[in-house]
């Protein structure tokens, strides 16, 4: 028997606080969420929904966990929204350039894991794990295809599912709220947060230029997209840092150390993008991996100095960004985001868990629940999905 979505969401909350009790670490700062980390977890569970609806739909094949029924032998991998954002859905069936693609997205793709899982051809092929031509021709696959149309009319029925949970006035007013703050920002922002590049930061395309989209007719991804990256590119021209290893990495560290194995349950995401998030922060200096001085096998994370001024100045310039885009965008426009966005992410249990129960076929109902939603989607290249699995 599928287990329903209130049940669902109080164990995974039960789990959240049963983690912090049992390490001993507590959010460092008691009060209101960041406004990133609001849009985070609206667009994480946004996508996780999204992503168990697509699965549910489309044969495919996945890493660890087989082939969907009736999935041919060579069905596409698994992949996720921000993977049909920035290349399926751009792609006619008459085909792109390389270049082409780019202009459209104004982000770039994972063109050798598109070709690899199984969604695209290149014309001319630049060889197995070389980049093709600027001028090289970009072609769906039959998997690509039928991959496209099951995801093409998904927005709308994820958002109309938010209706019907969370009240119709709920998710108009995120919706309005949101697009007040977009129609203010750079015009030629993508639709979709860029694949985390090195160092995982959230690089912008210089060369992109403003779509001419409505606003008002964007998807709530995609609105959610855009103001989340806004904030994330500016906190990370001011400070330097990577916003996703400071919003999930040094966020849930003590000077301490936690358990190296308890880091992802904690922050919300896998362990392959905390393995991504250690290489940077250690080599910066930020954090150690040393052994349990416990003395068990196990291995501890901890905050060096400089890691413990990195967790502060997270949360003193996402307070600060806040700020100017109250003074830039108006009180009002302000507060109406925010208040949007507590209104899903806050409680008991929070609303926003309310979407994230999977089908009983899909892959995240064979691994635990999330206890906890990301501060920042760790989207990685390995498929794009916003906890980094």
């Amino acid at each position: 028997m599928r287990e329903d979505a209130a049940s669902r969401t109080a164990r995974t909350v039960a789990t959240h606080r049963r983690d912090h009790d049992r390490l001993g670490t507590p959010s460092p700062v008691t009060g209101r969420l960041p406004l990133s980390a609001l849009l985070s977890q609206a667009l994480v569970a946004y996508t996780i929904e999204w992503d168990n609806e697509a699965e549910h739909r489309l044969p495919h094949r996945t890493t660890d966990h087989g082939r969907s029924p009736g999935a041919p032998a060579g069905a596409p991998w698994l992949t996720s929204l921000v993977m049909w954002a920035n290349c399926l859905r751009q792609v006619p069936d008459a085909g792109i350039t390389v270049a082409g693609l780019r202009r459209l997205a104004r982000t770039g793709t994972n063109l050798d894991g598109m070709r690899r899982w199984g969604y695209v051809t290149f014309t001319p092929d630049p060889g197995p794990g070389k980049r093709p031509r600027a001028d090289a021709v970009i072609a769906l696959t039959a998997g690509g295809r039928q991959a496209r149309q099951v995801r093409d009319g998904l927005d709308a029925e994820i958002e109309r599912r938010w209706r019907e949970r969370f009240g119709t006035d709920a998710t108009g007013g995120l919706r309005s709220a949101l697009s007040d703050v977009v129609a203010l920002l750079d015009p030629a922002l993508p639709d979709c947060l860029p694949i985390l590049g090195h160092g995982l930061y959230s690089r912008l395309d210089p060369a992109a230029t403003p779509s001419g989209a409505d606003i008002a007719g964007l998807p709530l991804w995609a609105l959610l997209s855009r103001a989340l990256l806004a904030f994330a590119t500016e906190f990370e021209d001011e400070s330097g840092r990577s916003l996703a290893i400071s919003a999930n990495l040094l966020r849930v560290l003590t000077e301490d150390g936690v358990r190296r194995r308890d880091v992802p349950a904690l922050a919300g995401v896998s362990p392959e993008s905390l393995a991504m998030a250690m290489r940077p922060a250690t080599r910066n200096g930020l954090v150690a991996d040393e052994p349990d001085p416990a003395g068990s096998r196990l291995r501890i994370i901890r905050l060096t100095a400089a890691g413990a001024r990195g967790q502060r100045a997270y949360y003193k310039l996402a307070g600060g960004i806040e700020d100017r885009w109250r003074d830039r965008f108006g009180a009002s426009r302000a507060a109406a985001l925010r208040g949007a966005l507590e209104r899903l992410a806050t409680g008991d249990p929070p609303p926003l868990f309310g979407g994230l129960v999977p089908h009983p076929d899909g892959w995240r109902a064979r691994v635990p629940p999330p206890s906890v939603l990301p501060h920042y989607p760790m989207m990685l290249h390995r498929g794009g999905y916003p906890d980094g699995s």
